[in-house]
């Protein structure tokens, strides 16, 4: 079996156990990064291909005759063309669950740093200001306290699930989006979006960026929001519209935003966000994922995923083969 990983650098390799990966086929070739004029040359001849953001799309999949199995080092599968790989028999496969703790820790520290203002206070510790003060404590910026205050998850996966455990744990009363997915069944138990946004003390996002869910946040369901409320994604940079969100900072309707992934990635130089000037806004490098056990898991996931590939049982397949 020929494999090949297209950008093994987005797992930095270095730090993890290769042998489970290395031991699931015999002849493996790793690149850091691939750009996309080197794709069809790398996966010509290649039986699987792992890859986490190089698009594999028709005309890369049909270029590639001996490919069998497309191993995406992620959940989401939007960058390769699933109704080409299985028109071509070629089966797609994810790998789902493995980053729960992680995201769902950063999710709470983002959550966590809107409320309480600390990367501001830590930021003027270091430039003097408490040791040039004359009280003990410094009370320069509004800290608020998530007890009692209501958390408004979109999104209700594994993701979701285990953030809203994390908000109870803190004392706050979780509401949840109905799923916007099409057709999905309404719960009970669920309330419409719009609601959501006019509770919620701060909104979380977990959902999958869809047609239905593409720029979820723009000026008008902005607007639909508590004055003062925070707004966290952890999701996906397109659920957001992002200069509708910039003014809703800027005009002081919105309490704060914490993202740690933009629409794209990495983003320009001018992005809107990255360049604004705004105390409440927090924004990480779509790292909420980077634990070493998260990428452990992955790394380890797909391994199963070709070792049952190779076995004749496909495994978290996402593009309706069977073996």
């Amino acid at each position: 079996m020929r494999g090949v990983f297209l950008d093994s650098d987005t797992l930095k390799p270095e730090e993890l156990e290769l042998m489970r990966l290395e031991q699931s086929g015999p002849d493996w070739s790793f690149y850091g990064h691939t750009m996309p004029e080197e794709v069809s040359e790398r996966i010509a001849e290649a039986e699987v291909v792992i890859t986490n953001k190089v698009v594999l799309d028709r005309a890369r999949i049909e270029a590639a005759p001996n490919l069998q199995l497309i191993c995406v080092a992620a959940t989401g599968t939007n960058n390769v063309d699933l109704d080409a790989a299985r028109e071509h028999g070629v089966a797609v496969c994810n790998v789902t669950g493995y980053a729960t703790p992680s995201v769902a820790q950063h999710t709470l520290a983002l959550m966590l740093g809107l409320a309480t203002r600390w990367h501001q206070y830590h930021a003027d510790v270091r430039q003097g200001v408490w040791s040039g003060g004359h009280t003990f404590c410094r009370l320069d910026y509004p800290v608020v306290e998530l007890a009692g205050k209501t958390l408004g998850i979109v999104g209700y996966g594994t993701l979701g699930r285990a953030v809203a455990d994390l908000g109870r744990a803190l004392g706050m009363k979780v509401v949840v989006a109905q799923s916007l997915a099409p057709g999905a069944a309404h719960s009970g138990e669920r309330v419409e979006l719009e609601e959501l946004l006019s509770r919620s003390d701060v909104v979380s996002l977990h959902c999958p960026q869809t047609p239905a869910t593409q720029k979820l946040i723009n000026a008008d369901t902005l607007a639909r929001m508590k004055t003062g409320a925070l707004l966290v994604n952890t999701a996906r940079g397109g659920l957001i519209e992002p200069r509708a969100l910039l003014d809703a900072l800027n005009q002081g309707r919105l309490g704060g935003a914490a993202l740690d992934v933009l629409e794209q990635e990495p983003p320009p130089a001018d992005h809107p966000l990255i360049n604004a000037d705004h105390p409440n806004l927090i924004i990480t490098p779509h790292n909420a994922w980077v634990s070493r056990d998260c990428r452990q898991r992955l790394l380890d996931g797909i391994a199963d995923n070709i070792r049952s590939w190779r076995s004749g049982a496909l495994r978290n397949c996402v593009n309706g083969l069977t073996g």
